[in-house]
Parts: C-alpha cells; sequence; structure tokens
C-alpha cells in the first residue's frame, strides 16, 4: 500500500489544480490517472509534430486567482489570439456571434421573410412556462432561427432533443443575446454591457498557450513532481473502500492508495459504482442515470498553407455528421512543424458504442475526408494524414433525470466528510476549464484548513466571460450566486 496526506483521482486541470496548489503549501499527494497522458479533455495530442486538442481551449476567465495560476504555472508562453467562428449552413458561412443582416440575408428574401415572422409572432406569442432549450431559444430568436442556427448542431453535441434539454443549460450558455440584443450591436456598433458584464458570445480575444492546452498540464506536472508528489498513470480507479463517515483508500492499477484526505475529478457515476462496501441500491440507480456524451477527433494534415481564416467552424448541415472543425494552426502558428501545411481537427459527437465510436479509425478516416471535401472545406486530395483519438465522458448531459438523481447523489457522498468533488465530471456539472481549476484550488485550501461550499462556486449561472473579477475574499460572499441543480425539464412527448 502507498500513502499520502492527499490522494487525488483524475489527473485533468481539476486534479492537477488541486495537486499544485497542495504542493506549494507543503503537502505532498499522489495524482491517479487511468490514461497515459495528463490533461483530460485539456490534452494536446502530439501527432508526428503536428498538435491538435480535444475540442478548442480558450483561456479566457474572470477570477483573478485562476488567470494568476495560468500565469504562475506557464509564464511567458502564453500568446493572445483573435477569435473567428463562423457557422457553416448549405453552403454558405454565417458569422457567429450571430450578425442579424449577415444571417437574414445571407439566407435569401424568402428564408429573411420567414425567420423575421416567426421573430414577430414569438414575441407577440411566446411561450409560457420556458421548459426546454428549444422554448427559450425560440423565444428570443423566433422558431424559424432556432431550427437553422441552434437546433441541428445542439442535437448533434448532445444527441438527445432540443425538447429534452434544460431551458437553464440555453439561459447559462447564450446569456444576453437575443435577436434584439444582435441588431443592436449591429447597428450602434456596441457590445452590450451592464455593470461591466460582457455578453458571453461577444468575447473576441483570448490566450492561448504555444503549444496547446496540454501545456499548461505537462508543466503543471512537471511542477508537482518536483515538488515531491506523483502522477500515477495508467491507474483507473477500481475501489473506493469507505467506513462511517470517511474514505479510507483507493485501489487503482493493482495498487492500492491510502490518505487522510481525498479529492475526486473522475465521473461521478464511477465513483458511486467503486464504492465498497456499495452504497444502498436506491444511490447506485440514481448515479446510474448520470449520462455522458462521448467524443472523438479526426485530425487531418492538409497540404495547404492557408485554408480557412477560422480558428473553428460549426457544422449546421443536417447531412453530414460532423460537428465542428478546428484549424489549429490559427490557434497558434507552432501547432503545426511545417508552415506549408495545415492541421485541421474534425470533431464528431457520439455515444461510447454507438457507430461513430467503434467505427475503425481507418473508417473514421476515409469519413472526415469524404465530409471535408463535401463541405468545400478542404481539398481531398491534399489531406496527407492524419489521426483518431477518441475521449469517454467529454460532457455530463443536463436531460430530464440528471437533476433528481445527482441531488440524491450529492445528499450521500456528503457524509464522506474526507471526499471532495471538483471539476467538471467531477461535480457533473458543464463548466469550463477555469471553473474547474477554481473548484480545485478551494478544496485544497478546504484541506488546508478553509471551509469552501464547492457546490456554491459561481459556475453556471455568471457564466466564465461576462461575471465579475473573484478573488478569493469575495469567494466567502458567493452563497447566493450559485443556482441549485436546474429543474427537471418536460420531456419530449410527456
Amino acid at each position: 500500500m502507498k500513502s499520502a496526506p492527499v490522494v487525488i483521482m483524475g489527473a485533468g486541470p481539476a486534479g492537477l489544480t488541486a495537486s499544485y496548489e497542495l504542493s506549494k503549501a507543503g503537502v505532498t499527494s499522489i495524482v491517479l490517472e487511468e490514461d497515459e497522458i495528463v490533461g483530460g479533455i485539456a490534452r494536446t495530442v502530439n501527432y508526428k509534430g503536428y498538435r491538435f486538442d480535444i475540442g478548442g481551449h480558450r483561456f479566457f476567465t474572470k477570477v483573478s486567482v485562476v488567470e494568476a495560476l495560468w500565469h504562475e504555472i506557464l509564464g511567458d508562453d502564453f500568446i493572445k489570439r483573435p477569435r473567428l467562428s463562423r457557422i457553416f449552413y448549405k453552403g454558405t458561412f454565417f458569422s457567429y456571434p450571430l450578425k442579424p443582416m449577415n444571417a437574414l440575408f445571407g439566407l435569401g428574401l424568402f428564408e429573411t421573410f420567414r425567420c423575421l415572422a416567426s421573430y414577430g409572432w414569438a414575441r407577440l406569442t411566446p411561450i409560457r412556462p420556458e421548459k426546454n432549450f428549444a422554448d427559450w431559444v425560440s423565444n428570443r430568436f423566433g422558431k424559424r432561427l432556432f431550427e437553422i442556427f441552434f437546433k441541428t448542431y445542439t442535437e448533434k453535441v448532445w444527441g438527445i432533443s432540443t425538447t429534452e434539454i434544460q431551458a437553464e443549460w440555453a439561459a447559462q450558455r447564450i446569456k444576453g443575446l437575443s435577436l434584439t440584443t444582435a441588431i443592436k450591436n449591429a447597428l450602434f456598433g456596441e457590445r452590450a454591457k451592464k455593470k461591466g458584464e460582457v455578453v458571453k458570445t461577444l468575447i473576441e480575444e483570448f490566450l492561448y498557450p504555444r503549444f496547446g492546452p496540454g501545456m499548461m498540464w505537462e508543466r503543471a506536472h512537471e511542477k508537482i513532481e518536483a515538488a515531491g508528489s506523483e502522477v500515477v498513470f495508467n491507474s483507473q480507479v477500481t475501489k473506493i473502500r469507505w467506513a462511517d463517515d470517511a474514505v479510507t483508500s483507493v485501489t487503482a492499477g493493482e495498487e492500492e492508495y491510502q490518505g487522510e484526505d481525498y479529492v475526486s475529478s473522475i465521473a461521478i457515476r464511477e465513483l458511486v459504482e467503486a464504492l465498497d462496501p456499495p452504497p444502498p441500491a436506491e444511490i447506485l440507480e440514481a448515479a446510474r442515470k448520470l449520462r455522458y456524451r462521448d467524443f472523438l477527433t479526426v485530425a487531418l494534415v492538409v497540404d495547404a498553407k492557408d485554408v480557412f481564416p477560422d480558428t473553428w467552424i460549426y457544422i449546421h448541415e443536417p447531412n453530414v455528421k460532423l460537428g465542428r472543425v478546428q484549424n489549429f494552426k490559427n490557434w497558434s502558428p507552432e501547432m503545426v512543424p511545417d508552415p506549408s501545411k495545415t492541421c485541421l481537427g474534425l470533431e464528431y459527437f457520439c455515444f461510447e458504442g454507438d457507430g461513430l465510436w467503434t467505427a475503425s479509425d481507418e473508417e473514421m478516416m476515409e469519413l472526415g475526408k469524404r465530409e471535408v471535401a463535401q463541405l468545400g472545406l478542404a481539398d481531398e486530395d491534399k489531406i496527407l494524414d492524419g489521426a483518431v483519438v477518441r475521449i469517454k465522458k467529454a460532457y455530463p448531459i443536463y436531460d430530464g433525470n440528471y437533476s433528481e438523481a445527482l441531488a440524491k447523489v450529492r445528499e450521500f457522498l456528503a457524509d464522506l466528510k474526507n471526499l471532495q468533488l471538483t471539476g467538471r465530471n467531477g461535480m457533473h456539472r458543464y463548466n469550463n476549464q477555469d471553473h474547474s481549476m477554481l473548484t480545485a484550488m478551494l478544496a485544497a485550501r478546504n484541506i488546508l484548513g478553509e471551509s469552501f461550499d464547492l457546490w456554491q462556486v459561481n459556475v453556471d449561472q455568471e457564466y466564465h466571460e461576462e461575471g465579475q473579477d473573484v478573488t478569493l475574499d469575495d469567494l466567502r460572499a458567493l452563497n447566493s450566486t450559485q443556482p441549485t441543480v436546474p429543474k427537471r425539464s418536460v420531456r419530449s412527448g410527456s
């Protein structure tokens, strides 16, 4: 049996941040990682010198302590990058964030009339109550614009109908933006602001590590081990022993690890299923209702210096499976070893075990080549090489079951006084890297004697691109800023 003061499950942004914060206070930890690389979904894959993310990871935050930590770990290896992202629909590029003149007139006169009529009808007869994502967006953009610019892409990402997704999720991700707001921005050339807020979708510039986000976590790993802590790879957590009100040890790989405190950033469902002895049947049942969307990237090396100017493109075409395309050379020129070449990341959203997930790498490469050529984004005969990377549990799903299920699991796990949950999968919250880091920083401080409630951290309601700067002193006053878990949505057909 190996031991350390703290045992941390998962070497993604949350787990490594917790370990790093503890190391600065002289507290060592053991970090258990089932993969052979750090960073979780914020890793950077290196394929023959071509680097690509698992999705694009912008570094933008209003949480000052997180931004300070970024610079503390990575130093001068950040570059400032402009954002250009567009929507591709029916052979036409549309600005994103949506610009009304570009969007409406790009659709043609007849479709523009339909969209404006639909928007007018939505303003006169809004859907009440707003039960789901479709209701929320239709009320602010009209049903027709919702169908064109929101429905197809959202359902590709989540694999469920927009009538099954919580309305609160739309409010959190698109907060502050409506067709009226967009028109005002277009006419007057100013961002909509209120008390220092910036509309989330209008951020135009962000920081990015020169060699991708994995650079941050590789550097954190080096600093953690230099301070005496350890990251153990190929160590999937299979058993979490507990008694009375505490975790007593964790088994991962073929080794047992013991600590005084435990931090978990692994998926809650996996954590509950690993408990030994098993929790009550109703808790296991609740944990198994927590669902996740999986993800795979097809990276293509293109024999072309410039392919398109965007950092990323949302694919709203319903006749292809492709969801989004990243142009990693435009994230950072140093992501490609040869400036005469380009590296594209084709993103496919799937469920583990479905047709996309189980397709061979060769089949996915052929699908990617075919679809990128079909869309006119790259010539198939210029694609030289590529690689496929699959990621399990990339996105926790906010479906009609999750709220009640999560509440049950949270209540049960709260009795384990030396266990803290952090990060996206650790808390089953669709948050971003900076908020995963913030929960981990506070978990470390709790181990050092503080008493932060991680579930009250400003994650969802005040989304990261519109909130005010937050300091550690401010966090003590955040009890009212974090909403309870979203209310259960009315399921489609019920």
